[in-house]
């Protein structure tokens, strides 16, 4: 059977660099894509840029452009991220263009005809960067709730879905679809916070500014920007389209990726679109949390805001997404420090992940001329409690990996890691050559590449350079044997030759030194 995965992430708001907390989403959702090609699936990935609305005029009007000069600009600028972050989507969807646009309008048309739009007026506390409008009683000392920032006294014409007609619905889906919100918690805050309270009706039509997608029969109003912009995840597949092949493949998806700040959106609002379009709604929605400072959230005013190219430029594409995906829980807030990532970037990728293979490396050319020994089918004791627990690791990292519980599954390999560096102490192939017991030497530098072979297999999704920096040092050529379906086999690797000279992989960095290097950078970004 030919498994299919479709992952997406929310469309982003251009207003300008993406900071490190914004581009964990993405890479997340790459990481998700190539773990599920690695095992011979068929993974679609969709992201884009959120580009109608009042802010985004406002926006353009500051730097002098028109609103669509600006979105493409700002489009360019996500893409070029996202090539420089190893990110590789197969559609990136700009809510301005004609293929978005345009079933949009059918969408909102479907919703009059069925009686889930209606039109009426709407008053109440509306923030601009948010796009939400706020009753008195959900304003936190008269600002926005979500935000902080001030809000402003609304009154417009506008059309509203009913959202109260889908309430009861909605409620027997969480129930019914356990799997469907991660974290579970997520769940309750929906049902507590918005939905057991009286859910209210949607505001889904403004006619206070004209940069948005016109209701077809009813010119002088837009629509709103939830309505329009949560719907690219089926527009982009070609969702009532003359050819919608992709979305007869993909649809429903198996995975959307959001950050909590736009938890109730897709938690409620989009399941309810999903509804009343008679649609199957995702397989699972992954909220995942920020990552903050520890003086609280990024922020330019407060000198601590990180940009991932600074950081690549310095450290390399691969130990930022390794930082981002390990030290990101998805249930809680994730802090970014200086000295943490310099920490993990010493400990788990130098003296852990490097070292392990510059020994091996080394080992292999000095007592066997390079050449990898072969497997002899009959480990002894010491060798076969590594292979059972590299087997174990692999099966710990999979079921936390398709859980969602990432940075506990990359723990998984990094056991794995350490368990390999302590077999060296164990074996101690120095004594073995020294006393010349050549078949325990030969077993222990073969479990050795082995056991480097999967650890590259392991990481692979997520640090693809270092995965294939690892496979050319230690001979693996073919691609069978860099993919999962040979993950858990002991006796594959056959007529290999490491390199003559091994080479770190990540050079140990001067901690003091580096920590000051990142706090300067922040610094320098204050406004």
């Amino acid at each position: 059977m030919n498994h299919k995965f479709y992952v997406t992430t929310p469309i982003y708001y251009p207003s300008g660099r993406f900071h490190i907390g914004t581009a964990y989403t993405t890479v997340l959702a790459d990481s998700m894509k190539q773990y599920h090609k690695l095992k011979g699936e068929d993974a679609y990935m969709l992201t884009g840029t959120d580009e109608h609305g009042q802010k985004i005029e406002k926006k353009a009007e500051e730097a002098e452009k028109t609103p669509k000069q600006y979105v493409d600009e700002m489009a360019k600028m996500a893409k070029q991220l996202w090539a420089r972050m190893g990110i590789e989507y197969d559609d990136f969807i700009q809510t301005t263009e004609e293929r978005h646009e345009k079933v949009v309008q059918k969408i909102f048309d479907y919703f009059m005809e069925q009686g889930d739009i209606y039109k009426g007026e709407y008053e109440g506390w509306y923030c601009i960067p948010c796009e939400t409008f706020f009753t008195e009683t959900q304003l936190v000392d008269g600002k926005c709730p979500d935000c902080g920032r001030d809000v402003e006294l609304m009154k417009e014409e506008s059309y509203f879905f009913n959202m109260k007609k889908y309430a009861d619905r909605l409620l027997q889906y969480y129930e019914e679809h356990p799997d469907f919100i991660k974290p579970e918690y997520r769940k309750n805050e929906m049902i507590n916070n918005f939905i057991k309270p009286g859910l209210e009706d949607l505001c889904v039509s403004r006619t206070s500014f004209d940069w948005g997608i016109k209701v077809l029969k009813d010119s002088k109003h837009v629509v709103y920007v939830w309505l329009d912009a949560l719907t690219n995840y089926i527009t982009a597949l070609g969702y009532l389209s003359e050819d919608d092949t992709l979305f007869k493949k993909y649809w429903p998806a198996d995975l959307q990726i959001v950050g909590k700040d736009i938890a109730r959106f897709h938690l409620i609002y989009w399941p309810i679109f999903l509804m009343a379009l008679d649609l199957p709604l995702p397989k699972t929605i992954l909220v995942h949390n920020w990552i903050m400072m520890k003086d609280g959230k990024m922020s330019k005013s407060k000198g601590n805001v990180i940009y991932p190219e600074t950081l690549i430029e310095r450290y390399g594409l691969d130990s930022v997404r390794y930082f981002l995906l390990r030290e990101m829980p998805v249930s809680q807030d994730g802090i970014f420090s200086p000295e943490a990532f310099v920490e993990r970037y010493n400990f788990d990728l130098c003296n852990d992940l490097s070292n392990l293979l510059n020994r091996t490396v080394s080992m292999v050319n000095k007592y066997f001329e390079g050449r990898v020994p072969e497997y002899k089918g009959t480990p002894n004791e010491v060798d076969k409690e590594l292979e059972e627990y590299a087997i174990s690791q692999i099966e710990k990292f999979d079921e936390k990996w398709n859980h969602y519980e990432i940075a506990n599954s990359m723990q998984e390999i990094w056991n794995l890691i350490a368990r390999t560096n302590k077999y060296i102490d164990e074996t101690m192939p120095w004594a073995l050559a020294k006393e010349e017991q050549t078949e325990k030497l030969e077993s222990c530098m073969y479990h050795l590449i082995e056991n480097l072979r999967k650890i590259a297999i392991l990481i692979r999704p997520f640090m693809k350079d270092t995965a294939d920096n690892i496979f050319r040092q230690i001979g693996i050529e073919e691609e069978d044997m860099k993919n999962w379906k040979n993950l858990k086999s002991y006796n594959k690797i056959q007529d290999t030759k490491v390199i003559e000279k091994g080479e770190p992989i990540f050079m140990r960095l001067n901690a003091e030194e580096e920590v000051e290097f990142l706090k300067n950078v922040m610094k320098s970004e204050k406004q």
